[in-house]
């Protein structure tokens, strides 16, 4: 008699709960693993109490040792255990998401983080923070830009905006969106907010979160997650943000966020609220819908031409021209691609040298050179526009 009444109770519960909300469908399920914090289990759990208290549109479920807590929890001992408790609870649809740490992701899958920017206290998606899109560098950053933007459109973004950190092989990711764009994928890009503009982002627009989604390579995105979340507690303790974010990846199936070992609890706790507005977004439907578009507007075709360009660049042997005086400069090539374009003009007859200018990477070419050395280079794809004072 008393369980009857004890659900009785929950189910008017749940009603005056979607009354308030004005949610009157059943409330994801998230579940929050409670071992393996720097910070120890308490804290954890303290997050999981502020969401709770925060936010009555989900259910939070502790796995992990027994704790005093009103919320429910399904109880482990140890990490791997406590690992495939959640996984298995994730198989079986008990969970709809859950918040981790410690958790193997294959290649191919990487975490998308989210944080707040102390410039205008904007929203910005990292993509990528931690796992690996690919072991090739520049795809694996295509890949993250995928990913970053089925995340934000999981959380409701409908066409998030875009700017690549202007890190090794950035301008080749740009070449690679551009024409993934050009061939029918929606795409839009931002602007930097530095004069000079473009989709390449500077440190300025990090701050000032310039775009929705900042593309990057994991690493990268690693170490800004864990300068953005804990820039004013001196790095032992992650305090702000949401975390490092959901796994995507073309097949996976289960929404799995993650957390640093350092993360407090109010990074917990909207840590939380991620993986539930992840799973109400639908985010792993977002992920097929998006990979099948990407793949229509030939995406594969665009990898695969990627890293052919790789091998044939480390094959070719090329006789250099005889050498001149260089003092004209071409922005815009990617520093991984700075060998492969002074081979090309090479190729064509014009000598030219690599070099480093103020906003990155140039090629510097002689001046009666200039106007053929950009063709030759736009032509080739090592840039994406030519300079302002060849376009007439």
């Amino acid at each position: 008699m008393k369980d009857v009444k004890n659900q009785i109770g929950e189910v008017f519960n749940e009603i005056a709960d979607a009354i308030l909300t004005g949610n009157f469908g059943a409330k994801v399920k998230i579940g929050l693993t409670i071992l393996g914090s720097e910070l120890g289990t308490e804290e954890l759990v303290r997050g999981a109490h502020l969401a709770s208290n925060k936010h009555n549109d989900f259910e939070i479920v502790l796995i992990g040792p027994k704790v005093d807590t009103a919320l429910k929890i399904v109880e482990v001992n140890e990490e791997d255990e406590m690992h495939k408790k959640m996984d298995e609870l994730l198989d079986s649809g008990e969970l709809d998401a859950a918040v981790t740490m410690h958790y193997n992701f294959p290649i191919g899958v990487s975490t998308v983080g989210r944080v707040i920017t102390p410039g205008f206290g904007k929203e910005l998606i990292l993509a990528t923070t931690t796992g690996t899109s690919s072991t090739h560098r520049v795809e694996g950053m295509i890949k993250n830009a995928l990913h970053g933007i089925i995340t934000a459109k999981a959380l409701g973004i409908e066409k998030p905006t875009v700017g690549i950190l202007n890190v090794d092989g950035a301008r080749q990711v740009e070449r690679a969106l551009k024409e993934l764009k050009e061939n029918g994928y929606e795409i839009e890009f931002s602007e930097s907010v530095r004069a000079d503009g473009g989709c390449i982002m500077r440190g300025n627009d990090l701050l000032a979160a310039a775009s929705d989604i900042m593309v990057m390579d994991t690493l990268t995105g690693n170490i800004m997650m864990k300068m953005f979340s804990s820039y004013t507690t001196g790095g032992s303790y992650e305090s702000l943000g949401y975390g490092y974010g959901p796994g995507v990846g073309e097949g996976q199936n289960k929404i799995v966020c993650i957390l640093s070992r350092a993360s407090g609890a109010p990074v917990v706790c909207e840590a939380l609220r991620f993986a539930a507005s992840c799973a109400k977004g639908k985010l792993k439907d977002v992920t097929y819908d998006e990979f099948e578009k990407a793949k229509k507007a030939g995406l594969g075709e665009i990898l695969t031409d990627l890293k052919a360009d790789v091998k044939k660049a480390e094959t070719e042997e090329i006789k250099m021209p005889d050498k001149k005086v260089v003092t004209k400069s071409i922005a815009g090539v990617d520093i991984l691609e700075l060998d492969n374009a002074v081979i090309a003009l090479a190729k064509a007859g014009f000598y030219s040298e690599s070099g480093m200018g103020c906003t990155g990477p140039i090629i510097l070419t002689a001046d009666e050179d200039y106007e053929k050395a950009v063709d030759v280079l736009f032509d080739n794809k090592f840039i994406t526009q030519k300079p302002l004072d060849c376009l007439c």
